[in-house]
């Protein structure tokens, strides 16, 4: 018997028609954020990964709602995808080549951590080490400027790092976006994980759009 265990990454684009019962019967799911994908995309969550800087963070921060929301309710970790680390270090840069992103940069770390001491759960600061690769990576398929990679090519390359002898699937990804992540150039990479059978797309040729994906 295989001991290999099914991972599913569960983003807030289309999601496959009929994946909710496969994702739901799955060792461990992760979503995003606001969790957009429940329902469409089944109802377990285990790990509920959150853009810990910036709008989204104090908008998820200051919101009852997503404090007790199904999903976040039931996940037992948040893994914050934004090593603060690295935010420091691009808040001087971006402030001379996107000085709108004035607040992007804010670090709201601490009050995650505080939330999930308070609600039983474990937090998970993604390493700056795995945005590194994740933008070593994305070089090859000419991205061409942008500010950081979305949070779900992050979260595929942490999983991938931290699971490498189990089955990993994603849906919910229809790479597109916020104009300053790499969608193109991440929807190469993604593919070519697929390519070499690291990675496996939960795929219907009918879709059903929750919203765009992180």
């Amino acid at each position: 018997m295989s001991n290999r265990r099914k991972v599913m990454i569960v983003g807030n684009g289309e999601i496959a028609v009929g994946a909710a019962a496969a994702i739901d019967a799955a060792d461990l799911v992760i979503r995003f954020n606001d969790c957009r994908s429940m329902g469409a995309g089944g109802r377990r969550t285990d790990v509920v990964a959150v853009c810990n800087t910036g709008r989204p963070a104090r908008a998820m921060l200051g919101s009852a709602e997503w404090r007790k929301s199904p999903a976040v309710a039931s996940a037992s970790e948040i893994w914050s995808v934004r090593d603060p680390r690295k935010f420091a270090a691009l808040r001087a840069p971006l402030a001379i080549s996107h000085p709108e992103l004035d607040d992007f940069c804010d670090d709201y770390t601490d009050q995650f951590t505080a939330f999930c001491k308070a609600t039983g759960k474990r937090h998970v600061v993604i390493d700056q080490s795995v945005h590194d690769g994740v933008d070593t990576a994305l070089s090859a398929y000419e991205p061409g400027s942008y500010v950081v990679p979305s949070s779900g090519m992050i979260v595929i390359a942490e999983v991938l790092a931290r699971y490498p002898d189990d089955d990993v699937a994603i849906t919910g990804f229809s790479h597109t976006g916020w104009s300053e992540h790499p969608f193109a150039a991440e929807k190469l990479l993604v593919d070519g994980y697929v390519s070499l059978g690291r990675l496996t797309r939960l795929v219907d040729t009918n879709l059903i759009s929750a919203s765009q994906g992180d």
